[in-house]
């Protein structure tokens, strides 16, 4: 299975949910990408420090989500209505793979909140949120 996390900037929430589902499901190969990415970043400090906590290792370098990265996912979770609706404009041919994660999970069109900037405790709420909605996909999957 190849899984896609799409976040704004690759730098926080993607990249965390990247590290999480690698860590849960260790067999699958799963990316993350930004709709917004400068390529070549690294991960926010605070998001490397949750996972760190976690004890869930991660290596992450940002990248701008692509045609290649797209075609390349058997599912694609995006944290938001706005990027799942940026990715259908930009390639409406992945429409029957791609989701919002609490679309996919509680059938509802909600956002995973963007701790971008926040203190550590924002990164640990959102790391709890992410750990939750992923142990839900992995049952629906």
């Amino acid at each position: 299975m190849n899984v896609l996390f799409v976040c704004t900037g690759n730098t926080c929430r993607s990249p965390m949910a990247e590290a999480i589902m690698k860590h849960k499901k260790q067999d699958w190969n799963v990316q993350s990408a930004g709709i917004y990415a400068a390529s070549g970043g690294r991960a926010a400090a605070h998001a490397i420090q949750v996972l760190k906590e976690k004890e869930i290792a991660m290596e992450h370098i940002s990248r701008e989500i692509s045609a290649e990265v797209v075609n390349w996912a058997d599912v694609i979770f995006t944290m938001t209505h706005g990027h799942k609706q940026l990715i259908l404009g930009a390639f409406p041919e992945v429409s029957d793979k791609l989701w919002t994660l609490k679309e996919f999970v509680y059938e509802r069109p909600e956002d995973v909140v963007d701790p971008y900037g926040g203190a550590v405790e924002d990164y640990r709420r959102t790391y709890e949120e992410l750990d939750g909605l992923i142990t839900e996909v992995l049952k629906k999957l």
